[in-house]
């Protein structure tokens, strides 16, 4: 499997599901991060499609700011192309265990979750697909997200892992080291590194 390079994605993208089967439901652990540094931005999240499967993407994330010094997080959900939405009451901190499940349960209706594993709070979303899924694909991905228009700086966030990383069908489950690994490039510059194996996905700065 070769890597690829994006502007604003980096981590790991499953292509296609087991054949004759769509994925159903993607989940991945991951510790909160401190960014550190300059002003900036950077959002982990775990989704369904949005790859070679372009038309929608069922996804659900923490973003982690910078901004004189001071770090700020928001957790969101969006099935793209309609809008994100934040999840409110939801609190998170820095160093906090964080579980994101995103279900497609048919190729028009989805569930996103998030957990918070060390306050033991939840919150979840049902959702309905803006155009049919075809839940070809599954990632794992820390992304340097658009905000009007442009892509925001990237913030120096260290290293985000996704432990207990897999991609499920009705009868099987996928590990992410059967994926593409992607790393954001930007002005010739790679920005990350991105490891993976049988459970986990880490994108480092």
């Amino acid at each position: 499997l070769h890597d690829e390079y994006s502007t604003n994605w980096a981590g790991v993208i499953i292509e296609s599901p087991p054949s004759g089967q769509n994925f159903t439901t993607v989940t991945g652990t991951f510790v909160v991060p401190s960014p550190t540094g300059s002003d900036g931005a950077a959002s982990a999240w775990v989704g369904i499609d949005g790859d070679t499967a372009s038309q929608s993407i069922l996804q659900a994330g923490v973003d982690f700011k910078i901004s004189g010094g001071k770090v700020s997080y928001d957790s969101w959900y969006e099935w793209y192309p309609n809008y994100a939405y934040d999840f409110s009451n939801f609190a998170i901190s820095a160093g906090n265990t964080i579980t994101i499940t995103v279900h497609s349960a048919t190729s028009t209706t989805g569930t996103v979750t998030l957990t918070n594993k060390s306050t033991g709070k939840s919150v979840s979303q049902s959702l309905t697909a803006p155009s049919s899924s075809v839940s070809r694909n599954a990632e794992w991905i820390v992304e340097d997200y658009e905000q009007n228009g442009s892509l925001v700086t990237f913030a120096n966030f260290g290293s985000v892992t996704f432990s207990g990383a897999s991609a499920s069908t009705s009868s099987k489950t996928v590990t992410p080291n059967t994926g593409i690994k992607v790393n954001i490039e930007q002005n010739g510059k790679v920005l990350t590194s991105v490891t993976d194996n049988s459970t986990s996905v880490t994108v480092k700065h």
